[in-house]
């Protein structure tokens, strides 16, 4: 398969630090950007695999009070005040 040309336009700075690290690690500019571009991508997957482990549990473990979002102070009021009860 043929290596296919991609064009990208990058700010003046950011083109003087790849030729200045091409230059300094005897690459050229495409490998640096491939390499860069690989570990990107492997950084994006390895975050898409952590939702994709964790999405079967999900819900899973529900209390299934749909209200618990809304209600959370009214609990804590309550829990607290339960608890000032027993220690009186």
């Amino acid at each position: 398969m043929y290596d296919q040309i991609t064009t990208a336009r990058l700010p003046a700075n950011t083109r003087n630090k790849l030729v200045a690290l091409a230059r300094i690690k005897g690459k050229t500019k495409s490998d640096i950007i491939k390499e860069a571009l690989d570990f990107y991508y492997e950084r994006e997957e390895t975050e898409l695999d952590s939702f994709f482990v964790g999405e079967p549990f999900f819900g899973k473990y529900g209390s299934g009070e749909t209200d618990r979002a809304t209600t959370y102070k009214e609990r804590l009021k309550a829990k607290l005040a339960g608890k000032m009860s027993e220690q009186e």
